[in-house]
């Protein structure tokens, strides 16, 4: 049996960094996980290997849409999808063994196997028992479906059979216009598909800023992704290589049918909590089957703590990695923090979305004197060389006070621009202190300048 200051189970975003932050804390750690490579739903079948193709059939429609008018001539490329999901697979590798070599360089023992805890203090993986003074869930999360739909990953696919799809479909239906769907939908897209989003909601990207998501919409429809909004989905049947969806029209209960050769649910995802225990240990749980914890991530049963998509909160790796070092400080006897309202949210279709903070109608719920400075990226120069003009960045402020209340931003590298105003928000800043700070020229990080400028007097370039 061996012993440990801490075991960590799960490594996904959250896990393997509260393992390597408690290791560097100067605890005896160890990290469980099933799985043959490390890394968790995020680099093996989620966040990375949906970049990667991303990002490849980026390149695709840059080279059919835009490379002739900069004066770069020929055939535009055709697709081997074999190779593209080999480099998918190859950028998976990448990160994955990445996470094992710093597992190895901060003595950091990887448990091979399932876990469960058969009491507080123990970890069973396998046949073996481990003791730990603590012990951090990090069991992160799986696709939720809706009832009725079988999900088989050929036909009727999560995202994880999406990436890893035979060959590319001439129709795909994607049941849900969040962040997912809207992803794997315009990788599809680009690749040649017919792609049509079912959303039960009337708006897309539910939660998100209502001026973004129409915005959104319309540069989504632009691109060829066709949208059936208000529509709840009865059932899916496949069968022969095909698949039929039924819905509602929920405006006037209307039913209608549709065929496709793939379909994919992204509905959302919800806690994976399976075998660990729980239960037998008394965990106090929601009702959405969230681990319930209390302000420094541990649960009712002392020295077992919970962090990420299993917990309360957004599903997000970056999230999860924030309660994974915050989690380790507090265990080593430090003060962890986490910041909630400023957690950025990243779309990485083209353009790209990006948010932190409060939306518009958020401040308008709650009856808050606010102030908006907005910029289009039409009056960017380097955005309109890079044929990147679409979209806008838009800053929230307080009326009275001038200080940062949240930031929309839908346009290129809007999920690196928006780090920006989340620097401002933990400090505090003002619009005025963004208006200010000088921004190289040519950058598109001078839109969100002019959208800060927007809050004042006004902006130089609009």
């Amino acid at each position: 049996m061996a012993q440990y200051d801490v075991i960590v189970i799960g490594s996904g975003p959250g896990g393997y960094v509260a393992a390597i932050r408690c290791a560097q804390l100067g605890l005896k750690t160890a990290c469980v996980e099933g799985r043959e490579t490390l890394g968790g739903t995020c680099l093996n079948v989620g966040c990375i290997p949906s970049k990667a193709l991303l990002h490849a059939s980026h390149q695709l429609h840059e080279a059919e849409h835009n490379f002739a008018k900069m004066g770069l001539k020929g055939k535009a490329p055709s697709v081997d999808w074999k190779q593209m999901l080999a480099y998918k697979d190859d950028v998976i590798g990448q990160n994955t063994k990445g996470i094992e070599f710093l597992f190895k360089k901060n003595k950091i023992d990887w448990l091979k196997g399932w876990g469960s805890i058969p009491a507080a203090g123990k970890v069973k993986v396998g046949d073996e028992v481990h003791e730990a003074k603590n012990i951090i869930v990090a069991s992160g999360s799986e696709a939720s479906s809706l009832p009725g739909i079988e999900i088989d990953e050929k036909i009727v696919v999560t995202s994880t059979g999406a990436l890893e799809l035979p060959k590319i479909p001439k129709k795909m239906i994607v049941i849900g216009a969040g962040v997912i769907g809207l992803e794997l939908g315009s990788v599809y897209s680009r690749l040649g598909t017919e792609v049509h989003v079912i959303e039960f909601l009337d708006t897309i990207t539910p939660g998100m800023d209502g001026e973004v998501q129409k915005t959104f919409q319309k540069l989504l429809q632009k691109q060829g992704l066709k949208f059936t909004l208000g529509a709840a989905v009865q059932s899916v049947d496949a069968g022969k290589g095909k698949a039929k969806v039924t819905y509602k029209l929920r405006k006037d209960d209307s039913e209608h049918d549709m065929d496709a050769d793939v379909v994919l649910v992204a509905t959302g995802r919800r806690p994976f909590t399976d075998g660990l225990g729980l239960d037998a240990l008394g965990i106090e749980m929601s009702q959405r089957g969230q681990i319930k914890t209390d302000a420094h991530w541990q649960t009712n049963v002392k020295g077992i703590y919970a962090i990420g998509d299993c917990i309360d909160g957004p599903m997000l790796a970056h999230k999860a990695e924030d309660e994974g070092m915050a989690c380790a400080e507090v265990i080593a006897g430090k003060a962890g923090h986490v910041n909630y309202g400023v957690i950025p949210g990243v779309i990485y279709t083209h353009p790209e979305v990006a948010n932190v903070g409060q939306t518009e109608e958020q401040l308008k719920e709650a009856g808050r004197n606010y102030k908006v400075g907005k910029f289009s990226f039409m009056g960017n120069g380097r955005a309109k060389a890079n044929f990147a003009a679409d979209g806008f960045v838009k800053i929230l402020a307080d009326k009275d006070t001038d200080r940062i209340l949240g930031a929309h931003i839908i346009g290129p590298m809007a999920g690196d621009l928006i780090h920006e105003i989340c620097v401002a928000m933990e400090f505090g800043a003002s619009a005025e202190d963004l208006a200010l700070t000088c921004h190289a020229h040519p950058t598109y990080s001078e839109a969100v300048r002019e959208a800060a400028l927007a809050c004042g007097d006004g902006a130089i370039h609009m």
